[in-house]
């Protein structure tokens, strides 16, 4: 059989450091007070980046998990098993405290910037391994809505104190026989949606606990410990704590229906799952559900952001790896003017998105000592995570596109990222939730919405293009529904170009110009003239 050599064709993206590649994402976490933490990430980017964890990454998602409902003998056993890899990532995670360290023991801030070093674990990890971060995330923003409740809630601070532990237990047994748990999240039902006020889940009080019946159509992630839920109590719309096991040790009253059978996420569980007389604990007021797991809920959204700018950094470099070796026409194509407008306009807005996403977790630092960071994170949080998460698939889509049919085959990187990236905009409130969100503060608090914009102007220098996104902005605010969506994509755009003025990036300018103000397309190569290579290799150093 006749062989030949094959030329012409990049080796594997591999064994890069996902940190130091980025300066993006380096020169923010410096700015934006993880200063602290540049060692352990460049650690971590090596770990993230090399050719044993990529494979990993590859291994979990080719291997999706099983749900095991019943067992030989038909006993409910409600058990999801999955391949080793995903344990390992779960592992590295918990060892880190991806899934708790953007907190002290308590509930507290844990300072030192560790929201913002947290978060650029999280942009690292989405680029190799997107699944796995849903139970991390989960189990880290259930710390706001217990600390908040521990005081006057004892299941709230067993759970609380539990969460900390860097070691992962993988096993389904009772928290109480664990050396780690994990928390997860149930909230939408079939008949409702994002419409959680028309869930129609029961909640009696039974002695120091609650009884719940109903169903849940998504719950992520089934193998979790315990999750936040939502069920209807006496006092209407309540959020309870709900464990895998009762404190006796019996298996409480979840029943699994199925697994989702999901476009991309593939080694991550989402489920179906009937509540049977399930026993449950009170987090908050009855009737003020929703005002507690928001709290859970607006972590989980700084998540959302940080991640859908970690795949769309992946998906860039991606195309600006292969474009770098790969020759057309006599020369690399990185060198062809077209492919460098195209590579440089998306090169903008990764870094914008970057920058965008890390100033928003030094707001989750800050804002417990500054209510002006409160407002900050109350109002930019559905912005950031409404334009971020938007970019992601546009960012994947075009890079597809850099490599040609490559691009579209399973044996490339670039098909899974390609799956995952519109996940980020789905979950948590997809893009109307977020708009809608954002035009609710401004009808509530007017006044902290006008003083967040004035801000980031202000932290613009004063910038022309960034004084007329505000009187843009605030002309769609006043406008109504119909231009909330405009809204919170310009509040998002003029979040970004502040962030990238606070953190010195030398193509905030660039950015300001071609987003907020001159000539801008719908489509990637009409907005990088003049700056297109410098632009790529400022992503992306030549590695």
């Amino acid at each position: 059989m006749a062989t030949y050599d094959t030329t012409n064709q990049p080796p594997p993206f591999e064994n890069i450091n996902l940190y130091t590649a980025n300066p993006s994402l380096t020169r923010a976490v410096a700015a934006f007070g993880g200063a602290a933490g540049g060692a352990a990430l460049k650690a971590y980017g090596e770990w993230a980046g090399s050719a044993a964890t990529i494979a990993s990454g590859r291994l979990a998602n080719a291997n999706p998990p099983r749900l095991i409902g019943v067992d030989q003998r038909g006993n409910r056993r409600d058990e999801v098993m999955f391949h080793p890899a995903y344990h390992g990532f779960m592992a590295h995670g918990f060892a880190h405290g991806v899934h708790c360290s953007g907190y002290a023991p308590g509930g507290g801030p844990a300072g030192d910037g560790a929201q913002v070093v947290r978060s650029a674990r999280i942009n690292m990890l989405s680029q190799v391994e997107a699944g796995h971060v849903c139970p991390l995330t989960m189990t880290h923003a259930a710390i706001p809505a217990l600390a908040d409740e521990a005081a006057g809630t004892p299941a709230a601070e067993r759970w609380l104190s539990r969460i900390f532990s860097r070691e992962y237990d993988a096993r389904l047994a009772p928290a109480a026989t664990k050396t780690g748990v994990s928390l997860g999240m149930g909230m939408t039902e079939n008949q409702g949606g994002t419409d959680v006020r028309a869930n129609d889940t029961s909640a009696r009080k039974a002695g120091d606990a609650y009884v719940i019946d109903g169903q849940k159509w998504f719950m992520s992630a089934p193998m979790c410990d315990a999750f936040l839920v939502l069920a209807q109590a006496q006092g209407r719309l309540t959020c309870f704590i709900l464990p895998r096991f009762d404190e006796d040790g019996r298996r409480n009253g979840l029943e699994f229906q199925r697994l989702k059978d999901k476009l991309g996420n593939r080694s991550n569980a989402s489920s179906e799952v009937v509540f049977n007389s399930a026993r449950a604990f009170r987090l908050g007021e009855e009737g003020r559900g929703v005002q507690t797991i928001i709290k859970m809920v607006t972590q989980t959204r700084l998540d959302c952001a940080t991640s859908a700018a970690g795949i769309a950094y992946q998906a860039l470099a991606q195309a600006i790896y292969h474009a770098r070796y790969r020759h057309v026409f006599q020369k690399a194509l990185v060198d062809q003017p077209l492919m460098q407008s195209v590579l440089g306009d998306m090169a903008l807005d990764v870094m914008a998105a970057t920058a965008a996403a890390t100033r928003l977790a030094a707001s989750f630092d800050r804002a417990a000592a500054n209510e002006a960071e409160a407002a900050y994170r109350r109002i930019l949080t559905p912005a950031i995570k409404y334009w971020v998460c938007k970019l992601a698939p546009r960012i994947a889509v075009e890079a597809m596109e850099c490599l040609g049919g490559n691009g579209y085959i399973e044996d490339f990187p670039l098909a899974l990222i390609y799956r995952e990236a519109p996940l980020n905009g789905i979950w948590e409130g997809p893009g109307n939730v977020m708009a809608l969100d954002l035009l609710r503060a401004a009808f509530r608090e007017p006044e902290a919405v006008e003083a967040v914009i004035g801000g980031l102007v202000t932290a613009t220098n004063g910038h022309a293009a960034a004084r007329q996104a505000a009187a843009d902005i605030a002309a769609a605010l006043k406008a109504g529904e119909g231009q909330a969506r405009l809204a919170a994509e310009r509040l998002a755009l003029l979040a970004a170009f502040a962030a990238m003025v606070e953190a010195d990036d030398p193509f905030a300018e660039a950015f300001a110009q071609s987003r907020l103000g001159g000539k801008y397309a719908a489509s990637y190569g009409a907005a990088a003239e003049g700056h297109a290579e410098a632009l790529i290799d400022a992503v992306m150093p030549p590695v």
